[in-house]
């Protein structure tokens, strides 16, 4: 893929990421998933500008919200 078609997932994912951001409390699900899709797609981003810093933040701070996700679902079904 051309550098171009990493550039505008990024700055989907960092779109998403700020949506997340500003989304009420009351809608912790709908942001997590944000949070969540918008951290894979800078993921890909920041392999495809091969930084490790950055590499290593979007990985930890995907995780973490995949955690966050699986467990608000998980507490939902109790």
């Amino acid at each position: 893929m051309s550098m171009g078609v990493f550039y505008l997932i990024g700055v989907i994912g960092l779109i998403l990421i700020i949506t997340g951001i500003l989304i009420k409390e009351k809608k912790r699900k709908i942001r997590d998933m944000l949070f969540f899709s918008g951290g894979i797609l800078l993921t890909a981003y920041s392999f495809s500008i091969k930084d490790v810093i950055f590499i290593i933040l979007e990985v930890v701070f995907t995780i973490v919200s995949a955690y966050d996700l699986i467990k608000r679902s998980g507490n939902k079904k109790k």
